[in-house]
């Protein structure tokens, strides 16, 4: 079960499709962080908030119990750039299984770095290596520096992710109507 209970159903309205729904349905599953990378994973609660959990050392994994429809997103714990599960910026754990004798059978789920443009690398090792403060003292181009001082955060991914899944939405409603 999420750690923060906050957010249930009623509480709230929504903030887009993107949230925990109510489920009693458990999930197993073996989060592997296969990246250099300390990792922060995100619950989006039932309003569509982000939940960050423990941080994950590189190269390790946790079980998980969770549910189903209940999404994920994964962070860098230091940088907050986001990474990829399973191939995606988010996750939606399925129905759990269990085996014969009733025991989880827990699926694996792998946290990856994805391909970020030379621009997207080029910024994170910028903002890396030179302090906030002294952006504004490198010798580069002007536009770069709002862009280094635009600091990667899980809440604008968020609200990205929103919108499209929003758009999406009303294009199929679109389709369908006469």
């Amino acid at each position: 079960m999420p750690e923060d209970v906050s957010g249930r159903p009623g509480e709230a309205a929504p903030l887009g499709p993107l949230r925990s729904h109510d489920s009693c349905e458990p999930s197993y599953v073996t989060f592997c962080n296969c990246t250099g990378r300390s990792v922060k994973p995100v619950w989006i609660n039932y309003r569509g908030e982000p939940v960050p959990y423990s941080t994950m050392a590189a190269q390790s994994g946790r079980r998980m119990t969770t549910y189903f429809g209940h999404p994920w997103m994964f962070r860098d714990a230091v940088s907050d750039d986001r990474l990829l599960v399973n191939g995606h910026e988010v996750f939606v754990p399925p129905t759990g299984q269990v085996n014969e004798i009733g025991q989880p059978c827990y699926i694996m789920v792998k946290i990856t770095i994805p391909v970020y443009t030379l621009k997207e690398r080029c910024l994170q090792v910028v903002r890396s290596l030179v302090k906030r403060e002294d952006y504004r003292n490198l010798e580069i181009v002007g536009s770069l520096y709002d862009e280094l001082e635009d600091q990667p955060q899980i809440l604008k991914d968020l609200e990205r992710i929103q919108k499209q899944l929003a758009e999406r939405e009303e294009t199929l409603a679109d389709r369908e109507s006469p």
